[in-house]
């Protein structure tokens, strides 16, 4: 696979935030690397820069959604910022307020 999502870290404090930015298509071949990604991610806040997203696909909306709801569990910090205008109505068309991407506890984003 050529396409994965890229990883960068926002800075190299040892407080556990992150930041990652995700791949302009994140169609279902995206979903389980995306997945593997944050997984892997879990345990620090995470801001994560969906300004390059063009298309979503379900899958990785789920994946997406049930990442949200994990730092919710584990009381850390997540967002997801930078949407674009496309990726805005598609969310809408699904039901889904860019708002619901975003459990803030403290996160420098």
């Amino acid at each position: 696979m050529t396409r994965r999502t890229r990883i960068a870290k926002s800075n190299g404090k040892s407080t556990g935030k992150m930041k990652i930015r995700l791949d302009p298509v994140l169609d279902i071949k995206a979903a389980a690397p995306l997945y593997a990604l944050l997984s892997s991610r879990r345990g620090g806040d995470l801001a994560i820069d969906a300004s390059a997203v063009e298309r979503i696909g379900g899958q990785c909306l789920q994946v997406l959604l049930a990442a949200r709801a994990r730092w919710e569990a584990d009381q850390r910090g997540f967002l997801i910022e930078g949407f674009s205008p496309d990726v805005i109505a598609t969310l809408r068309l699904m039901g889904i307020k860019p708002a619901a991407f975003d459990h803030r506890r403290e996160i420098d984003a």
